[in-house]
């Protein structure tokens, strides 16, 4: 087993996890602040299941013996709009399904199965968030934003 190779999937994984956490934190943000709130909670919700994905990867890389380093891999971004927002959390998930499944591989190649399946695992939770993402990306495009804004805002009164 390529200790080295696991070693360095799994750091980048993590640094891409918290990476994620970061920007949906800021997404959240943003969104209480355009008055979004309903949408602002969805957000809090991904970036705890992205919370959870980092922690998993740290996890595993002590497991190894590692030293892991909670360093994002870039720099959160305030979207300047819903769209904006959308598709560059998209083009994220789709770069983070495409380097799991290839880290998958990696760690099936090596013999090692418990790396082999948190890659496996966490992709596949990351494909449910890209579907999610191409929904609102359709449901903009489609019923227009002034609609799906409404859909995302609480009533008056409601917090």
């Amino acid at each position: 087993m390529s200790k080295e190779r696991t070693l360095e999937n799994l750091q980048t994984a993590l640094e891409m996890e918290l990476t994620a956490t970061h920007q949906y934190q800021l997404h959240a943000g943003v969104l209480d602040d355009w008055g979004l709130s309903l949408l602002a909670t969805q957000m809090r919700v991904e970036l705890q299941e992205e919370l959870t994905h980092s922690e998993a990867f740290m996890v595993r890389i002590l497991f190894f013996g590692g030293d892991p380093q909670l360093k994002l891999a870039k720099t959160p971004v305030k979207a300047k709009s819903l769209k904006e927002m959308f598709e560059t959390d998209l083009v994220d998930e789709k770069d983070a399904i495409e380097f799991y499944t290839k880290a998958s591989f990696e760690a099936a190649a090596d013999g090692d199965i418990g790396t082999r399946q948190l890659f496996e695992r966490i992709a596949i939770e990351e494909e449910d968030h890209m579907s999610w993402l191409e929904l609102q990306i359709d449901l903009l495009a489609r019923m227009g934003e002034p609609a799906y804004i409404a859909k995302h805002m609480p009533a008056p009164g409601a917090r």
